[in-house]
């Protein structure tokens, strides 16, 4: 049950997202649902995908209802989400919290190995911001300097740790999608980066 929420979840903030940035373009309706579908289902779609299983919206069609119903909302109440404090950035770190758990869960529920689990963690958790950025012709937070990708790995490898040392799955999932959501704001928030390459003195 906490995974099908996590997924939904992961699903509606992308989506978010993708309305959001329809908005900033201030594009019609239907540009609105296709940015918060092709952001909701990217990540998953990639993921399934990769996996060979068949992919998640396919099979259930609520997927695609959550993308019309954030799409209709943030149609009429952009203008207050815009209000709050970074709202794309926000509901981008709370996708990647969920998305990166619910792809590594799936990944080890087909019975791939822990490598493999936390990168389909990572896809699922990045691929959805990829594409939305992309399309709309943004710089994307995929190749800035802080904690974007470190944080969907670390909720993923987290969570894929957290499984082998047999603790309740509910717990798994809340510790390792708190550590990639704690990582994130931090560098929403702060700023937090890695150190970055540096290249040598060249003769």
């Amino acid at each position: 049950m906490l995974l099908q929420m996590l997924d939904y979840l992961g699903v509606a903030v992308f989506a978010i997202t993708g309305g959001i940035m329809a908005s900033r373009k201030q594009l019609d309706f239907i540009a609105f649902l296709f940015f918060a579908t092709l952001t909701g289902i990217g990540g998953g779609t990639l993921r399934d995908l990769l996996l060979g299983v068949p992919v998640f919206w396919v099979q259930n069609e609520t997927y695609l209802l959550v993308c019309l119903a954030v799409s209709v909302f943030v149609w009429f109440f952009a203008d207050w989400i815009e209000s709050l404090n970074k709202p794309l950035r926000w509901a981008d770190a709370v996708g990647i919290a969920a998305y990166s758990v619910m792809g590594a869960a799936k990944a080890l529920s087909v019975g791939d190995t822990i490598l493999v689990a936390v990168l389909m963690g990572v896809a699922t958790a990045t691929f959805g911001g990829v594409l939305r950025d992309t399309i709309a012709r943004e710089p994307s937070s995929i190749v800035k300097s802080e904690i974007y990708v470190s944080a969907a790995f670390a909720g993923a490898g987290s969570y894929v740790l957290l499984v082998q040392v047999d603790l309740p799955q509910v717990a798994c999932a809340l510790l390792a999608g708190a550590i990639a959501l704690i990582l994130r704001g931090g560098a929403i928030l702060r700023g937090w980066t890695l150190p970055g390459y540096r290249a040598g003195k060249r003769s």
